[in-house]
């Protein structure tokens, strides 16, 4: 089988990595666009477009499915996506995990970029999954930017203030950008030391990789033997994993089980 991710850079590495220990036979297409990233300030229909552009790349190797491993363009993209390829090739978006984080009531926060923070499409978010618990926006400036570049004295610095604008009542917080969950131990560290206890991190990368796997009528197979490929565009061009994933141990593990 052979599943394709699109988004604008690294944040795609989570939810590849989520396919591949739960089909370590699947094989992977990786399309980015570093020469228009980030996608968060372009126009919706920009958005579209340049989504719409790698998923051609992609769709050109035949996947199975297609994960749109983005927040952003899951918002703005995913009717045009669908459009052009379903039924042929299912189409997976990604939706911040509002619903489980709210689950038992306690307060929690949503971590996102900050053009995604109080966006209308959050509002409805919190207010259609959010049940009676308490959830507060957290806007995380300059986060993606400097895990995308993985820069590690930016990225303590952006968890950091993000941390601080935590409530230190939080039990709770849902990693509404892909590229957190690749420093999601940082991010945890962090709120243990602003809220003083435990802090459970939502992602999506498990969710929409399992998702993915029903779309195709598949099961999950942890002990299918590692012979996956590794396939990865830049912009449309082929190109390798760039060096900066290496920096994310879902990075390192996607490139030691390449073949």
């Amino acid at each position: 089988m052979r599943i394709a991710l699109v988004d604008s850079g690294l944040g795609l590495l989570a939810a590849a990595a989520a396919v591949r220990r739960l089909r370590p036979d699947a094989s992977l297409v990786l399309a980015g666009d570093p020469d228009g990233m980030p996608w968060g300030p372009r126009a919706p229909e920009e958005i579209a477009g340049r989504a719409l552009d790698c998923a051609r790349a992609a769709a050109a190797e035949r996947p199975d499915a297609l994960i749109v491993a983005c927040n952003t363009a899951s918002v703005h993209a995913l009717p045009a996506l669908r459009a052009e390829l379903e039924p042929a090739v299912p189409v997976i978006g990604t939706v911040p995990a509002v619903k489980p984080a709210a689950a038992s009531g306690a307060p929690f926060a949503v971590w996102a970029t900050p053009a995604t923070t109080g966006s209308p499409y959050q509002r409805r978010l919190i207010e259609d999954f959010g049940a009676e618990a308490r959830a507060t926006p957290v806007p995380c400036h300059g986060l993606a930017a400097a895990v995308e570049h993985a820069d590690e004295a930016a990225i303590d610095a952006a968890v950091k203030a993000a941390a601080d604008l935590t409530p230190p009542d939080t039990t709770a917080v849902v990693l509404g950008c892909t590229h957190y969950e690749l420093v999601a131990a940082r991010i945890r560290a962090h709120l243990v030391q602003t809220t003083g206890g435990p802090v459970t991190l939502h992602g999506s990368a498990d969710a929409v990789a399992a998702q993915a796997l029903r779309r195709i009528g598949a099961n999950a197979d942890p002990t299918a033997p590692a012979t996956g490929s590794l396939t990865v565009f830049a912009s449309g061009r082929p190109t390798g994993l760039p060096d900066t994933a290496r920096a994310y141990a879902e990075g390192r593990f996607l490139a030691a089980r390449a073949s």
